[in-house]
């Protein structure tokens, strides 16, 4: 069995040039136009190489046009998905994107339970797709929504675009049905709120200016004494009469709170708890 696994990831002449230059550059993940340019082939030819390449298992096709190499301690494996957040990356292109929600709250150690999808944001209108066993969902955002990220090194030489700490929570509280739901956005705020800024949590979702979230951070600030007086007055200053419930996810129900026209759906009991986990 062995022999057949070495004949299987057998390089040839065109291909390890090829490889070499990939490896040379910490590339992992690649596109065609990557290899024309590497390998000096017309497109087609290319295109061909890197079909022979996938079937001795040195390549793996993530979707038209974009590949990722397949580390030679698989074996035999002659499908591989490669790390999830430079797939993401590649799917989305030349877009602005970025890595967020439940998967920022992941890599920001936000969470406790492991997550199975991985949520990009992107200006671009991009499908869902499974690859490998991974889902990967993609959550358009306009161009002037497109602040408050950092760079997150996925290996030493390639890196990704994700939302920072404060953002990662801005958007939980604007789509929580990403971060599941508001009560996991309280913890990862709750989990990591001694390296947040309050301040900065109020620009951006005074940026943002959207009334759920106004609302929603300006409860759990208080309800956890994080920010100061002063901040949360910036985020009264903008409220409406309208009332929104704290987590859109679940049933309209529970008590009215006034001071942040709320209607707190999720029990007070489950949200104090939130500081003891």
């Amino acid at each position: 069995m062995a022999s057949n696994n070495n004949s299987l990831k057998t390089v040839g002449t065109q291909t390890a040039p090829l490889l070499t230059a990939l490896y040379d550059r910490a590339q992992t993940t690649f596109t065609l136009a990557d290899a024309t340019e590497i390998t000096g082939l017309r497109p087609a030819l290319a295109s061909s190489l890197l079909h022979k390449a996938a079937k001795r298992g040195l390549v793996s096709r993530l979707k038209r046009g974009v590949w990722v190499l397949i580390p030679p301690e698989l074996g035999s494996a002659t499908e591989y998905a490669g790390n999830p957040y430079l797939v993401a990356q590649k799917l989305v292109g030349d877009a602005p994107h970025f890595i967020s929600h439940a998967s920022a709250m992941e890599i920001h150690r936000m969470v406790t339970q492991p997550q199975f999808a991985v949520f990009t944001s992107s200006t671009k209108r991009v499908p869902k797709r499974t690859l490998h066993g991974t889902e990967y969902r993609f959550v358009l955002i306009k161009p002037n929504h497109f602040f408050g990220t950092t760079k997150y090194w996925v290996t030493k030489q390639e890196s990704v675009e994700i939302s920072d700490l404060e953002r990662t929570v801005i958007d939980g509280l604007r789509q929580p049905e990403y971060c599941g739901g508001v009560t996991d956005v309280a913890k990862g705020l709750w989990m990591r709120h001694a390296d947040m800024q309050p301040a900065k949590l109020v620009d951006y979702a005074l940026r943002l200016r959207v009334g759920a979230v106004t609302r929603r951070l300006g409860y759990l600030l208080e309800l956890y004494r994080i920010a100061p007086e002063h901040e949360l007055a910036r985020l009264r200053k903008c409220l409406t009469s309208t009332y929104l419930p704290l987590d859109p996810t679940l049933p309209k129900e529970g008590p009215y709170v006034a001071r942040w026209r709320l209607q707190l759906n999720i029990p007070s009991e489950e949200l104090e708890g939130v500081r003891a986990t």
